[in-house]
């Protein structure tokens, strides 16, 4: 007795194969492994905003941080969200938990002026925040040039 499942003088007909074959399925999520690779860093970005350079060292990551952004055209996101500036003091406040940290994240455009970033730095110390760290980008170049 011959055991092929496609010879027909067996049984007088074609047995199906009871085994799968997996390589397509394996080549799609390879696919899917790079797309999701690539586009992960491009969807992390948040408020696309152009910051200056410091060689200051970097802060250590520790808790959630509450960051608040200005840009170059007076607009305030906390964390990617779009706030009014009368809005930013309560809204700022219930995010604050003890799973965050204590300090505000501010980041300003470079096109920002300085009188609104001293004016986002108001509203915050009115708001009863005194640990305001202010978010730069390391230097392209030598270090200790700006």
């Amino acid at each position: 007795m011959s055991s092929d499942p496609l010879d027909p003088n067996e049984t007088g007909g074609y047995r199906p194969l009871a085994e799968m074959n997996v390589t397509p399925l394996v080549d799609v999520m390879l696919v899917l492994l790079i797309i999701f690779m690539v586009a992960a860093p491009l969807l992390i970005s948040g408020v696309p905003l152009e910051l200056p350079h410091t060689s200051a060292a970097p802060l250590p990551e520790a808790k959630e941080k509450i960051v608040v952004s200005v840009t170059r055209d007076r607009a305030l996101y906390v964390g990617e969200e779009a706030v009014t500036w009368e809005a930013l003091a309560d809204r700022v406040q219930a995010l604050k938990s003890d799973k965050t940290e204590n300090t505000i994240f501010v980041r300003g455009d470079t096109k920002t002026d300085y009188g609104t970033v001293m004016e986002l730095l108001g509203v915050l110390g009115k708001a009863g925040f005194a640990d305001i760290s202010l978010l730069t980008e390391e230097p392209q170049g030598k270090p200790g040039k700006l």
